[in-house]
């Protein structure tokens, strides 16, 4: 199956992007090095072309109600122009995706979800679909460029006549940037680094690309890859779709109970909360390497006499701390902050520190 293109693919290669399959998307890994683009979004400003996400837009008067069905956080709580983390249960104990919904309007919701599962969603979504919500599936209209760092507002404030330190985390506004109308200033990201991401219609994604390279070009701005963006989220403690959060992963085990609201009924609902009253037996947990050493996925945790007690689900060196960093399931009482675990990496046992998240701290 041939990779797709995201709309700015030969600009990418231009840039000597080092073009991957991903998602199902041909997309740019790294430009320079991973560390580099790393230190320019945490020091200053970066744009990342995350054009392979999902867009899905959920219409009518019952769209709220198919949403709060469907979605673990509680979604009437959002007033228009907020936005909410969530996730989507499935009926066995593990989670579809996890997704942001942002609530355009009484009765119009916009819910952004991970470029590997759209297919997968859409139709999860529409199964639950029995009262007529008219659905609309966007992701192919859309570019997304997350524009990340502390000089991120400076930049991008260049571009409109909205003022962007006037939206809070997680609010966003449609207005016009870069000369054109309705693109959404989404004060959200996956890196920590503070920024805005920019939905933008596919027909203007290089005009905006140009001007938001121009306007950033005295802080250095740079495009970063998928690399970097796994190194900044990592650093944060941020979950993964597909590595730390699964079809098999409970959103209580995963650290996610901020985000599951038993103040109503929701796919699953029922058992999580059962769950959560008699406590999981596994827990997601953030940890920095005691010892030298570089964890990765699907590596084996044990304790300090070689008992198995989880598995790496990420891992990395981190370019900001300069030690190795990852996350990981522990069995409960092995969890909490402060414990030492041992990483197996190539038959060594290397001593780790649960640690609280984020594990980089600014």
């Amino acid at each position: 199956m041939n990779a797709k293109k995201i709309t700015l693919n030969d600009l990418h290669e231009s840039l000597g992007g080092k073009m991957v399959p991903f998602a199902g998307y041909n997309m740019p890994v790294r430009y320079s090095s991973d560390k580099e683009e790393h230190n320019q979004v945490r020091e200053s400003v970066g744009v990342f072309d995350v054009s392979h996400m999902g867009e899905f837009l959920l219409e009518g008067p019952q769209a709220l109600d198919l949403i709060q069905r469907i979605s673990s956080n509680d979604a009437s709580k959002l007033v228009d122009g907020q936005a909410q983390y969530s996730c989507l249960p499935n009926e066995e104990g593990g989670i579809v995706d996890d997704l942001i919904i942002y609530r355009m309007a009484a009765e119009k919701y916009f819910l952004v979800v991970n470029a590997s599962n759209i297919e997968k969603d859409w139709d999860w979504i529409t199964k639950f679909n029995t009262e007529g919500v008219k659905m609309t599936n966007l992701s192919d209209e859309y570019s997304l460029f997350a524009v990340q760092g502390p000089n991120a507002i400076a930049a991008l404030q260049k571009l409109t006549e909205v003022n962007l330190s006037e939206i809070k985390f997680y609010t966003f506004v449609e207005d016009k940037l870069a000369g054109i109308d309705d693109v959404i200033i989404s004060a959200t990201g996956y890196t920590g680094a503070g920024g805005f991401e920019l939905y933008i219609k596919n027909k203007d994604a290089e005009a905006v690309w140009k001007k938001v390279f121009e306007a950033g070009a005295e802080f250095g701005i740079l495009p970063i890859g998928l690399g970097a963006r796994d190194t900044l989220r990592l650093e944060m403690g941020y979950c993964l779709y597909g590595n730390d959060i699964t079809d098999t992963t409970s959103p209580l085990e995963a650290g996610l109970g901020w985000v599951t609201k038993f103040s109503k009924k929701f796919t699953n609902s029922e058992n999580l909360a059962k769950q959560k009253e008699e406590g999981v037996s596994r827990r997601l947990v953030g940890f920095v390497m005691v010892d030298k050493g570089i964890p990765r996925g699907h590596y084996e945790i044990v304790d300090a006499d070689g008992n198995a007690i989880g598995e790496v689900t990420s891992g990395t060196m981190s370019p900001s701390m300069g030690v190795g960093i990852g996350l990981g399931y522990v069995k409960v009482g092995h969890h909490q902050a402060d414990s030492e675990i041992y990483i197996q990496v190539r038959n060594k046992s290397l001593k780790a520190v649960v640690t609280k998240l984020p594990l980089y701290k600014k």
